[in-house]
């Protein structure tokens, strides 16, 4: 991390080991970094896509894949794709939709990625459409490899959860692969409470073992959270400072500019809290809680998320804030009697060693002030605090997960001048200057990287699937039958007053008056 005002570059011989560059250009990091294998070898890969005319599939799926292409992960040699939907269309439709739809497909390589895209259609219910993706299937892999070499097939279900029983039955009786792996990765919202949540879990632990199944949260494919264990088990200072000894508070924040936007009706039937609070926020969680695994091998990841999970208490309604913002029934799919919430300001409470006492404020919320997603960690005040900086707050570890990636640490410095005054800066490591040479790859890209690799660390495990539906099942209950109030509020504001007021006195927090965290690129 470096200070964010510049001044005349030390001689290296006065810094000690720190050597410190010119300010302009900045030195990638990626050339020291060792040489990586990059192509995903093993046999014929096909990677299915159901629901290939869906949304979710040519605004994430399509563009992903089709971005480890062009970087050489998948060679040409070895891939071909499969979309499969019940939409009416030829493949050279398809291939006309993604090039229209997907901005990161406008490339000199587009023509040779789609040449590897067909298009099947036919319905998910029947069993003569997945008889012909089969043998599609099957020709191409045995045109590109023969008979006797081993192939992959990787199945994306870019589907509504609710026909996620009858398509992996489909596929489980008439695609799986009789030379090698296959593997299938779900979306969420893995059900709508712990019950129907087991009860998919079983339908689809009666066809797939845990090994081949992916179930999928892009956030844990996003660059900041996949940098948190390296930031907190590669650095001396954090460990003894990562504890209830030292930090006052933890909030988890996700916010939105904007409101349902045509999605209110899927919106509607599920809420704030389980469309981004019970699986991306707490997925968050657990990894700024958990304890250090004993390796980096997927199973001791999951299991030390799950410990952390396990020690979550139940949520008091004291401990909650619900809003919905105004305007959001003139959307003509949205019930006009709903109560549904947009906002979400939950306080959970870790009941171990190392966290007990510390509130974790999940936050989550549609047309509010700001676009951002974010983890705060604001540290305790400083005792026999002879600079008054309880005056100026409290200093806090800001991870930015979006936009404009960055690690910022504010603290109280010696504002410059004749004067003995201290006022608030910060420390700030802001990817977009850090890393200018680096392309930062979209979390969708990573995850399917993963599962071709056979790698479940970023994955969520069943287990782990329980545990976070039994932390917010009575609660989500508890909402749904109007036992909890839904405060309003307007778009564009903070949320409702109530949230502030539960931050500040439930889990106390101290707001910093007047400072502002501008990220570098908008920096003059």
């Amino acid at each position: 991390m470096s200070p964010p005002t510049t001044g005349t570059v030390a001689s290296p011989s006065t810094l000690g080991d720190d050597l410190i560059a010119p300010p302009s250009p900045i030195e990638s990091p990626q050339s020291h970094a060792p040489a990586q294998a990059k192509t995903v070898a093993g046999g014929c890969l096909s990677v299915v896509i159901l629901g290939a005319s869906g949304d979710l599939a040519k605004k994430k799926t399509f563009p992903a894949i089709f971005n480890l292409y062009k970087q050489g992960f998948l060679p040409n040699d070895q891939l071909q794709i499969f979309g499969y939907a019940r939409s009416k269309m030829t493949s050279t439709e398809l291939h006309d939709r993604l090039r229209g739809y997907a901005q990161p497909m406008k490339s000199s390589c587009i023509l040779s990625f789609l040449l590897q895209v067909t298009y099947i259609s036919g319905p998910y219910d029947e069993e003569s459409g997945y008889v012909k993706l089969n043998e599609k299937i099957s020709s191409a892999e045995e045109a590109k490899c023969g008979t006797t070499c081993s192939t992959r097939r990787l199945f994306y279900l870019a589907l509504p959860p609710s026909i996620y029983p009858i398509v992996s039955a489909m596929v489980w009786k008439h695609c799986m692969n009789p030379r090698g792996w296959s593997r299938v990765i779900v979306e969420k919202p893995f059900g709508k409470d712990l019950t129907s949540a087991e009860a998919l879990s079983s339908e689809l632990g009666k066809l797939f073992t845990e090994e081949q199944l992916y179930r999928i949260d892009h956030y844990l494919g996003k660059e900041i959270v996949q940098n948190l264990l390296v930031m907190r088990f590669a650095n001396r200072f954090f460990v003894p400072l990562w504890n209830r000894d030292n930090i006052a508070n933890i909030q988890i924040v996700f916010k939105e500019d904007f409101g349902t936007e045509g999605r209110g009706g899927y919106f509607d039937e599920y809420g704030i809290i389980r469309d981004i609070i019970q699986n991306h926020l707490l997925q968050v969680l657990c990894l700024v809680a958990m304890e250090k695994p004993v390796t980096l091998t997927p199973e001791h990841v999951r299991d030390e998320k799950v410990k952390v999970l396990r020690a979550v208490q139940p949520i008091c309604d004291e401990d909650v804030v619900l809003g919905q913002y105004e305007g959001y029934k003139d959307d003509p799919t949205v019930p006009k009697d709903s109560s549904t919430p947009t906002f979400a300001s939950i306080i959970l409470r870790i009941k171990n060693e190392r966290w007990d006492g510390v509130p974790f404020v999940m936050k989550a919320g549609k047309a509010l002030d700001s676009r951002k997603a974010e983890i705060r960690v604001q540290f305790k005040d400083v005792p026999g605090d002879i600079f008054k900086c309880k005056n100026q707050g409290r200093n806090e570890f800001v991870m930015r997960l979006q936009p404009s990636e960055a690690m910022y640490m504010k603290l109280t410095v010696k504002q410059p001048g004749l004067e003995m005054k201290a006022t608030q800066s910060e420390l700030d490591l802001s990817y977009q200057q850090r890393y200018q040479d680096v392309v930062i790859p979209e979390a969708y890209e990573r995850l399917i990287l993963d599962t071709i690799r056979g790698d479940q660390q970023h994955f969520v495990r069943r287990d782990e699937l329980q545990v976070a539906w039994e932390i917010f099942t009575p609660l989500l209950h508890r909402i749904d039958e109007g036992k909890l109030k839904v405060s309003p509020y307007k778009q564009g504001s903070r949320g409702p007053k109530e949230a502030d007021e539960l931050l500040n006195v439930k889990a106390d927090y101290v707001r910093t008056e007047g400072y502002i965290w501008i990220p570098h690129s908008l920096k003059v």
